[in-house]
């Protein structure tokens, strides 16, 4: 019997495995593209945003609608706001929704989907398991 280094084959399994897997930080939260219109705000990514999170757009603009306090609409992968916005804050606002929708408080991870349980909404990590209650309405 051969006696293998443990560290040896470890080392030789990570320099196997592809980027994407060995990169831990391979999530990002996408930056709105967009402009002002008049006195609307459109933000050109707005589907775009939403898939990346994995989440129904109605879900992720009735979030908005309620943190930016603005009437909205989903035009085609598009998103009209009601009133001129600045880009930073509507970025801090989809920051705060993959922290409480998307990304999991336990790993980290946004590989997570949203579940009702009685009447409660939770957040279920499909790499972990874990499971916590969404504080907020979405």
């Amino acid at each position: 019997m051969t006696n293998y280094d443990y560290d040896k084959i470890l080392e030789k399994a990570r320099n196997s495995l592809p980027e994407k897997i060995s990169n831990k930080e391979r999530f990002e939260v996408p930056k709105v593209r967009g402009h002002i219109q008049g006195s609307k705000t459109v933000i050109s990514n707005f589907n775009q945003i939403a898939s990346t999170f994995g989440r129904e757009q109605e879900q992720l603009l009735k979030y908005l609608q309620r943190e930016l306090a603005t009437p909205a609409e989903i035009d085609g992968p598009r998103l009209i706001l009601g009133r001129k916005i600045n880009a930073s804050l509507i970025n801090t606002k989809i920051e705060q929704f993959a922290k409480e929708y998307v990304i999991c408080l336990e790993c980290g991870k946004p590989d997570t989907i949203v579940v009702k349980e009685d009447k409660i909404l939770m957040l279920k990590c499909t790499v972990c398991g874990a499971k916590h209650p969404i504080r907020s309405k979405a």
